[in-house]
């Protein structure tokens, strides 16, 4: 089958309430027992016979012998690995809670994902399970522990692999840019929390795109973009865009409504939906947010270019909290 279009049979996650973590046996990788890889920071590493690479972070006690969970986090358009890894701040984040972190690099100049099911017919979904086949077999992972992030162009990867790798990832959260496509029928509901700001420039939240896009488009160079001033249109919380797509994933998932709103903090709305046990889907709405990285203070140095950051939450804290909800039983 077309990787991009459909996925393989998958196993139904096994699904803990929020606040607990999902109550399922480790399913340890090849590598488990055999792994001669230490802790690394960021290390580039090679998939076989390729030039597609991906930066590698394993935690001090590393041991090769209890399977780890793991977060594979996309960059955005442009922006590549080794940036991406500085904005999210989730090194040193999976440092402390025992995660591989594993930042891909995408192809092409400006660097990207090509995130489009059933339309762009390339080789990133191949890719990230050719990437995820070699690290395990390289690294003691738990492989019913596998998730997916990114940021922007990064966030429809994951949501690309959220649905047409569901056999591989047990959820994910796409950060400034979910998307839903007809293109992919996922073997099974997959969980998915989204965060999405209110006054995204770039990635507008009702749909479209900014001017400062096509500024990163046709100069190649993030950097170049500078969105103070830039008129952004009033958001409909409930409108298209972000908020239909997210809606879309909802009814897909099995869930019922239109989603209840509750204000976590004074500038962050958690909309959630009533969803059979596996299938939860969470938007964030982060009002007065930009195109960037709730709870990241790289992000907020980058106000020129992605607009406000809030600081009022950790997409980092929040994601893990979602994602230790959910496991993929062994197959």
């Amino acid at each position: 089958d077309d990787p991009t279009t459909t996925t393989t049979e998958a196993p139904e996650v096994t699904a803990a309430p929020e606040g607990e973590v999902a109550n399922a046996a480790p399913v340890p990788s090849a590598g488990c027992g055999t792994s001669e890889v230490g802790s690394v920071v960021d290390e580039r590493q090679h998939l076989d016979d390729s030039e597609r690479w991906w930066l590698l972070r394993t935690p001090l006690d590393h041991d090769g012998e209890t399977p780890l969970p793991v977060i594979v986090d996309f960059h955005g358009l442009s922006e590549g690995a080794e940036i991406h890894a500085k904005m999210t701040e989730l090194g040193p984040f999976a440092d402390d809670h025992g995660i591989v972190l594993v930042t891909p690099q995408g192809t092409g100049d400006p660097v990207r994902w090509h995130a489009t099911l059933g339309v762009d017919p390339d080789d990133d979904l191949r890719f990230t399970t050719d990437m995820l086949d070699q690290l395990g077999a390289e690294l003691c992972l738990d492989t019913s522990r596998i998730y997916a992030t990114g940021l922007s162009n990064g966030a429809m990867m994951t949501s690309a692999v959220s649905c047409a790798l569901a056999d591989r990832f047990a959820a994910g959260a796409p950060v400034a840019g979910v998307t839903f496509s007809d293109a992919c029928e996922p073997a099974r509901p997959v969980p998915l929390l989204a965060f999405h700001g209110t006054l995204d420039p770039i990635l507008l939240f009702n749909g479209g795109v900014g001017d400062s896009l096509n500024s990163v488009l046709d100069s190649g160079d993030i950097g170049a973009v500078d969105v103070r001033g830039v008129p952004i249109p009033e958001a409909d919380l409930r409108g298209e865009g972000y908020p239909a797509a997210t809606q879309a994933w909802a009814e897909r998932n099995g869930c019922e409504g239109e989603g209840d709103d509750v204000d976590v903090t004074d500038t962050v709305i958690r909309r959630t939906w009533e969803c059979p046990e596996g299938a939860e889907v969470e938007f964030w709405i982060v009002e007065g947010g930009g195109h960037t990285w709730p709870g990241s203070e790289f992000s907020a140095s980058l106000e020129r270019v992605m607009a406000s950051t809030d600081l009022s939450i950790s997409a980092n804290e929040e994601m893990w909290a979602f994602f230790q909800r959910f496991a993929l039983p062994a197959t």
